[in-house]
């Protein structure tokens, strides 16, 4: 049975399907005992969950780190590549989950849902008239991101009558409205849609200006990574009316969200649910452990990622 450390936790009926199989250990363990140290030859993860370069360097036998999810910009991608370590992700087994819950966020904020479900639990019902909302259809929907989740969110949407618009470096071939510049795009959207990768490039991307060219009437929904949003901007943006309305799975410092965040009205928050069903799960964690068992043996791994 191989040995992985494990970094991260994963839900018990998930890690029962990995402890089956691979004998883990806890970074803890690992870091007190040199010779569990030198046993070690991959690393099981979640995409929440920070590997550093420190730890890679302390193993020497390491082969593989498995993350079982998209994103990898925890990941020192390069420092790992470099010392001959594949380093895998979990891509397209998630896309329908995080597209679905995209477009739940969205109507949810769009027509109060959660406000709506407070109103009628609180009872108010009886003695009062819920606020009207706003319609989806007709909207102008940009999309910053086109890759597999920005354009699967986009498919879903386009039964729903709205004008659908993208930007980005990269022009795929769509049926939609392209824009060089986020700013214009921004400018012409009612609903902005974040679903970029995560890291040092896409830093801060969503930031006052933007939020500004969004303006008084829009929608920011993030499903991308907390740090593509500058989020005391979104805060001040919210506070005054700058842009109606946020959906944000993702945050800076996850599971500490900043507590501005709590007394405003005009956001409706999720605890990073992207992929978070249990089919997307148990698909994401058979394809991470496919990763581990392909480069243990010798053969390629899956789905590997580059620095």
């Amino acid at each position: 049975m191989h040995n992985l450390l494990q970094v991260g936790r994963f839900p018990q009926e998930l890690q029962a399907r990995i402890d089956k199989e691979f004998r883990c250990h806890a970074a803890e363990s690992v870091a007190s005992d040199p010779g569990l140290r030198s046993q070690m030859e991959g690393i099981i993860t979640r995409s929440d969950s920070p590997i550093p370069e420190e730890l890679i360097a302390s193993l020497p036998n390491l082969k593989v780190i498995s993350t079982s999810g998209v994103g990898f910009d925890r990941i020192p991608v390069k420092f790992a590549n470099d010392r001959g370590i594949v380093v895998t992700n979990t891509p397209g087994v998630l896309t329908a989950a995080v597209c679905e819950l995209a477009i739940g966020i969205l109507l949810s904020l769009l027509r109060e849902i959660p406000v709506a479900d407070r109103f009628v639990r609180d009872g108010k019902w009886r003695t009062q008239i819920f606020p009207l909302t706003t319609s989806l259809s007709g909207k102008s929907v940009g999309i910053i991101g086109m890759g597999r989740i920005g354009q699967g969110i986009a498919a879903r949407l386009a039964p729903f009558g709205v004008d659908l618009l993208y930007a980005g470096t990269c022009r795929p071939h769509l049926p939609y409205r392209y824009f060089a510049d986020r700013y214009e795009m921004a400018s012409a959207s009612d609903i902005l849609l974040v679903c970029v990768p995560g890291g040092a490039a896409t830093k801060n991307l969503i930031n006052a200006s933007l939020l500004e060219a969004l303006g008084p009437e829009g929608f920011l929904i993030n499903m991308a990574r907390g740090s593509v949003v500058d989020e005391l901007a979104l805060i001040h943006a919210l506070k005054q009316r700058k842009i109606k309305g946020a959906g944000l799975d993702v945050f800076h410092d996850e599971p500490n969200i900043n507590p501005e965040f709590f007394a405003l009205s005009n956001v409706v928050l999720t605890p990073h649910l992207g992929s978070a069903t249990r089919e997307t799960r148990e698909a994401m964690l058979c394809l991470a452990l496919d990763n581990i068992r392909a480069v243990l043996s010798g053969a390629q791994p899956l789905t590997p990622v580059f620095g």
